[in-house]
């Protein structure tokens, strides 16, 4: 039933944007087609774990009080907003990393139709999420703390594409340099701000309540992001292209991967030899060869040790949380991602 609903917001939200005079957009019918079709393409694609967040977790600081349909779509379109913001991120991600394909279908920007003009369409799409949080929110007491947390969030998460890029530019040059540490800091702020945090944030704020007062919530989320991440490094390598919707690409594109952190420190000579040869070549048999020292190094067995001991962790923290209403936040943000196998 929550996903119907949420799902339905998005077709007012899209018909609003395109049609609203209060965007005060002045399409001509072909930019009104482009945009329309580029929203579909992109936005609602997914699994929708991110805007759903949202919603979820407001319902779960909104128990034991009626939530009237007013209350639950203004969760509905910030949730929106931050499948929005995941849309701008990918169709601009899948540029800089020339990935194929994406959530089953070929990136937007490989479509002939589209190519290279796709660096618009992301950089239109994180224009939507202003233009919509000014629509609904401008006359709300925390209008200024809302704005506060997406322009945060949305430099966070820039620079930790930029840490990313140029992690794996030095990286090119030198393997030796992916250490754990650097890897952690490019995934706090590339994906555990904006896919862990902000959904909470939002519906925190929504629930009009003070995000200062909630910095330990976001230190479990930041760290929930670092372990998610992890598994998408995991997934990428050894996942199954046809369950997880892409082909990977972290090998081929030299990317600061926990794979490849964990095989610098336990690789022998000889096959530390392998990985600086074969890592970064987009050569089917240099991508076999690293999966081989992967496997040598049983990085699937310390993978799962590793989704075990942070699990337990995790579950522990949780456990210690004296508020009911965050303990169920976090508990089924644990739930969705424990074991995931996409």
């Amino acid at each position: 039933m929550t996903r119907e609903r949420f799902v339905r917001a998005y077709e007012r939200l899209k018909s609003e944007l395109l049609n609203d005079r209060a965007f005060n957009f002045d399409f001509t019918p072909e930019t009104r087609q482009w945009v329309a079709k580029m929203m579909d393409y992109n936005v609602p694609g997914g699994k929708l774990n991110r805007g759903l967040s949202v919603v979820d977790s407001y319902m779960l600081l909104r128990q034991g009080t009626e939530v009237d349909d007013e209350d639950f779509y203004l969760a509905c379109v910030l949730g929106w907003c931050v499948e929005w913001l995941q849309a701008s991120a990918l169709v601009l991600d899948d540029i800089t990393d020339n990935a194929y394909t994406r959530r089953d279908n070929l990136c937007w920007y490989k479509l002939p139709t589209v190519g290279l003009s796709a660096i618009n369409d992301g950089v239109l799409l994180k224009c939507h999420v202003q233009a919509i949080i000014k629509r609904y929110f401008k006359e709300k007491f925390y209008f200024l703390d809302l704005m506060e947390l997406w322009n945060e969030i949305g430099l966070q998460t820039a620079m930790g594409q930029m840490l990313d890029l140029i992690t794996t530019h030095t990286g090119a040059k030198d393997l030796a340099r992916y250490r754990i540490q650097g890897y952690r800091r490019i995934v706090k702020y590339k994906t555990s701000y904006y896919s862990f945090y902000l959904p909470v944030a939002c519906a925190l704020l929504l629930n009009g309540v003070r995000l200062s007062d909630y910095v330990e919530l976001k230190n479990v989320l930041i760290e929930m992001g670092v372990y998610f991440q992890i598994q998408d490094d995991y997934l990428d390598c050894f996942g199954d292209p046809e369950v997880i919707g892409k082909v990977g690409t972290d090998i081929e594109d030299y990317k600061c991967s926990w794979l490849i952190v964990q095989a610098m420190e336990l690789a022998n000579e000889s096959e530390m030899k392998i990985l600086y040869e074969n890592y970064g070549k987009s050569d089917p048999k240099c991508v076999a060869e690293v999966k081989n020292v992967y496997r040598e190094l049983d990085l699937q067995d310390i993978f799962l040790e590793y989704e075990s001991r942070v699990y337990k962790h995790l579950v522990s923290t949780i456990d210690a949380e004296q508020d009911r209403a965050i303990r169920d936040i976090l508990k089924s943000f644990l739930k969705k991602i424990y074991r995931r196998k996409k």
